[in-house]
């Protein structure tokens, strides 16, 4: 009879489980050594019913109650499972059995990595990386608490260890790079990967990570570069092929860029941001329908995308459609309502239709989101000054020259309201600053206001400055 109770390890996981399910079946109790316990619970664990593996750890604890691997497995299961403090009494209970085993503080590293409590999971890995065989991962998580404390100099120094053990852990390489790009440190990126490289050669991912780099600092030309080799390496990197098409589009090179957008269609399905980068190089070749097709296609998968539904708008307005293109202009706003340039597009747009009204509110919060666009504050004083509201656009300028103190296009612009105005002396004070800052643009003034050119004052004034 003994024998029904006994069974001996196979080495085909399948047949431990198939009697495993047979004793819950038959509500028996079956023996199963630990490997065979192991199989079952990594079966549940694949097949991703966490459940139904405790349920067998719960037998393999009773089974063998001296074995550790089950109270850490137990611990993996009730992480899983959320039931953190549960988790901590099993991994108690197998350090008090192994001490040396490195799988428990890296387990309660988790668990404090996730707890936030950046310290005791630090403590934790430090211990497992005198313990663990191999420490890259250890390395990895220690860099993640150092980043999610602010402390990217030590998140960085911990992800080049771990790079040392494994120079194809991936994770790594792109953590390092999200590293320096947090702080601008791209020419040490630079110089990091190409060492990198100089070991290993046929990393795609180092090649891709180098061309982020030299994107970051408008190299374009070596970006390409850079792409074109990790593509060389891994034929189907449809984020290279991306990230190329956006090198090529900062070069102009609009129709080559549309090409190298199309071949990520061969490795992954069309994405909305492809299919809207497509639309806008075709907005920038002027082949507005063709634009807008792309830009429908965008929204069509992701209705949530404004920069798309923003395309739309500006290919109508390309073609004199204000009233249709501020509906897909106030579509984009309503899905990111803090964009300076949905508020500019906006304004203009009213501006076309001469709701003038509309257009100067909806300039007033273009200036408010950014107070540096010299264009937004010289038109939102314009239309000030057609509605003959004078002192209001003298104020409005005053306040763009306060946020943009050298741009000579603000004072000229000044120039031309104050002697609207009538405030002559003021308006010589500001012509005076404007050409001592950029001399060249003095024709903007005779732009706005063509009758100054008859004004033997001021041309005396600009000869003063202009044949220096």
């Amino acid at each position: 009879m003994e024998d029904d109770f006994e069974f001996e390890f196979s080495e085909d996981p399948r047949f431990s489980v198939e009697r495993y399910e047979e004793m819950i079946r038959n509500q028996d109790q079956y023996f199963f050594d630990a490997q065979a316990f192991e199989n079952i619970i990594d079966y549940y664990i694949e097949k991703n019913d966490p459940i139904k593996a405790l349920q067998v750890v719960e037998y393999a604890v009773n089974q063998h109650p001296f074995a550790a691997i089950f109270f850490i497995k137990q611990a993996q299961l009730y992480v899983v499972t959320g039931r953190l403090d549960q988790a901590f009494e099993s991994l108690n209970k197998a350090e008090t059995l192994e001490p040396s085993e490195a799988d428990i503080y890296t387990i309660k590293g988790n668990i404090f990595e996730g707890m936030e409590r950046h310290e005791e999971a630090l403590a934790c890995y430090e211990k497992a990386l005198g313990l663990a065989e191999t420490t890259d991962e250890i390395l990895l998580h220690m860099a993640y608490v150092y980043q999610s404390m602010g402390d990217y100099g030590n998140a960085i120094h911990y992800l080049k260890l771990c790079l040392e053990q494994n120079m194809e852990n991936q994770d790594a390489l792109y953590e390092l790079a999200f590293c320096y790009d947090v702080l601008d440190e791209q020419e040490e990126s630079i110089q990091f990967y190409k060492q990198y490289i100089d070991n290993e050669p046929y990393s795609y991912a180092a090649w891709y990570n180098l061309g982020n780099a030299y994107n970051k600092l408008e190299l374009y030309e070596k970006a390409i570069d850079a792409y074109d080799y990790a593509i060389l390496i891994k034929e189907n990197f449809a984020s290279a092929y991306f990230n190329k098409g956006n090198s090529l589009v900062h070069l102009d090179k609009f129709s080559e860029a549309i090409e190298v957008y199309k071949q990520t269609f061969e490795y992954e399905p069309p994405n909305a941001d492809t299919y809207c980068a497509m639309g806008e190089c075709y907005e920038k070749l002027e082949q507005m329908e063709e634009a807008r097709s792309y830009y429908k296609k965008a929204v069509k998968l992701d209705p949530k995308l404004a920069d798309a539904w923003f395309g739309i708008g500006v290919t109508l307005d390309a073609e004199d459609r204000y009233f249709e293109s501020l509906h897909f202009y106030k579509k984009a706003l309503g899905l990111d309502e803090m964009n300076p340039d949905y508020w500019f597009a906006i304004a203009d747009a009213q501006y076309k239709l001469q709701k003038l009204d509309e257009s100067e509110k909806a300039y007033e919060k273009v200036v408010e989101l950014n107070p540096l666009d010299i264009e937004a504050w010289l038109d939102y004083s314009s239309i000030l000054y057609e509605q003959e509201k004078i002192t209001a656009a003298i104020e409005t300028m005053s306040e763009a020259i306060k946020n943009n103190p050298e741009a000579a296009e603000l004072y000229y612009r000044m120039v031309a309201y104050l002697f609207a105005d009538g405030q002559y002396n003021e308006a010589l004070n500001y012509l005076q600053m404007a050409l001592t800052s950029d001399p060249a643009k003095h024709p903007i003034l005779f732009e706005y206001l063509p009758q100054l050119q008859n004004n033997t004052i001021i041309i005396d004034i600009i000869n003063r400055y202009t044949n220096l």
